[in-house]
This record gives structure tokens, C-alpha cells and sequence, in this order.
């Protein structure tokens, strides 16, 4: 039997749905309420402020990335290692890019949540240098020690500003599956020039894998 949602989790779905569809600065709490068919008291019940529901939704991305970007384990296969990271990097971008798309806007409106984001990304770093260290000891890439922390953090870079990249070349334009896909290829992009020969076909192939997934997406063209 299918659990039944909670007034408080309907919220907070719709909220990511709305922000998704038209952007976060233009949704507001009378918005959220409409959408749901509740009176904005009842929301106002469960949550402050539209910056309370930003700070929940805070709170459940940070919960995926502690628990889906981590390094592997000693018994599973480097290379699939490195697909489950990013694929956990597909879901973050794809099921939060509101939160990708106007991150400065959205961080300089709430003080509280800027200080929890940093904590949150230097959590982050840690894990993906743990993940590329991991991916070294296991001869699929062939990288200085002294170079790991820059890598890791051009990656967290394309990463997080990836989709405010898109939205700066085509404003209007909506963010899809295909777009979000071509960001994980550009982080998987910076993995080859340090692949080992061993690893290559195997990178490239994974290459092809997330090529495929961005051109069969329907809502691409």
C-alpha cells in the first residue's frame, strides 16, 4: 500500500516542482498553495516563510549528498564506482536545478542557509577528493597526489555552476534531461586526459552511454 504524503512533504514536493518549472524568485507562498488546493494558512501551519521551505529543501539536498556521493567500497568495481557517481550527479543537478540555477540570488536572500551551504560544500569536497583517491588506488586514473584538491574542486565547480552557465546562454530556455546529461558529460570530460590505458575504453564507453541518455530524451528538442 502506497504511503500517503504528508501535508508538510505535498509542500515541499510542490515547492521543488514550481521552482523547477518558472524559477524559484517567482514562485511565492500563495503560489505553492494554489497549486496544492490549500488555504495559505494551512501552509503557513507547516512552514514560516517561503525562505523556511528553501531552507527544507536545503536540508533533503544535502541528505542525498552525503549519502549518494561517496567513495567506493574496497569490493566494488572502480568503473562502476565512478558511473554511480555520476549518476548521483545526474539526480542532484536534475531533481534540484532551480537551486543550481540561481544559486547566488538564493544564498545572498538567507544568511543562515549561506553558512550551511559552505559547511554542506566543504563536506562535499572532502568526499569527491575521497572518491577521486579512491579511483587512483584502483588505476583508473593517473594523477598527481598534489593535484587531486584542484581536480576535485574543478569539478565541483562545473557541477555546481553548470545549469547557471546554461540559463546564461539561453534565458528562456527551459532545463531538461539532455542539458543536465551534457553536464555530466562535461565532468566526465575532465576525467579522460587522467585515465589510465587500461581504464579508457571503459571511460569512453561510459562516454557513449550518457550521450545516448541526452539524445534520447524527448523534451530536447
Amino acid at each position: 500500500m502506497e504511503k500517503k504524503l504528508r501535508t508538510k512533504d505535498k509542500i515541499l514536493h510542490a515547492s521543488i516542482a514550481l521552482f523547477n518549472e518558472v524559477g524559484e524568485r517567482q514562485v511565492t507562498t500563495n503560489h505553492i498553495a494554489a497549486h496544492l488546493g490549500i488555504s495559505p494558512g494551512n501552509l503557513y501551519y507547516h512552514f514560516r516563510n517561503k525562505e523556511d521551505i528553501v531552507r527544507q529543501i536545503f536540508k533533503e539536498y544535502a541528505k542525498l549528498l552525503e549519502t549518494r556521493i561517496k567513495p567506493p567500497s574496497a569490493h566494488t568495481e572502480a568503473l562502476d564506482a565512478l558511473a554511480e557517481y555520476l549518476d548521483a550527479i545526474f539526480e542532484l543537478m536534475w531533481r534540484f536545478h532551480f537551486f543550481y540555477a540561481n544559486l547566488p540570488d538564493i544564498l545572498a536572500r538567507d544568511s543562515a542557509l549561506q553558512q550551511d551551504y559552505a559547511r554542506v560544500q566543504q563536506g562535499v569536497l572532502e568526499r569527491v577528493i575521497s572518491v577521486l583517491n579512491a579511483l587512483k588506488s584502483k588505476a583508473v586514473i593517473d594523477i598527481a597526489d598534489e593535484d587531486i584538491s584542484d581536480f576535485a574542486h574543478s569539478i565541483k565547480l562545473l557541477v555546481t555552476f553548470w545549469i547557471s552557465y546554461l540559463k546564461t546562454q539561453a534565458p528562456d530556455k527551459a532545463i531538461n534531461h539532455a542539458s543536465v546529461y551534457q553536464g555530466v558529460l562535461k565532468v566526465l570530460l575532465l576525467f579522460k586526459p587522467y585515465a589510465t590505458t587500461k581504464a579508457l575504453p571503459r571511460i569512453e564507453k561510459l562516454q557513449q552511454h550518457y550521450i545516448m541518455l541526452a539524445q534520447s530524451d524527448p523534451t530536447s528538442s
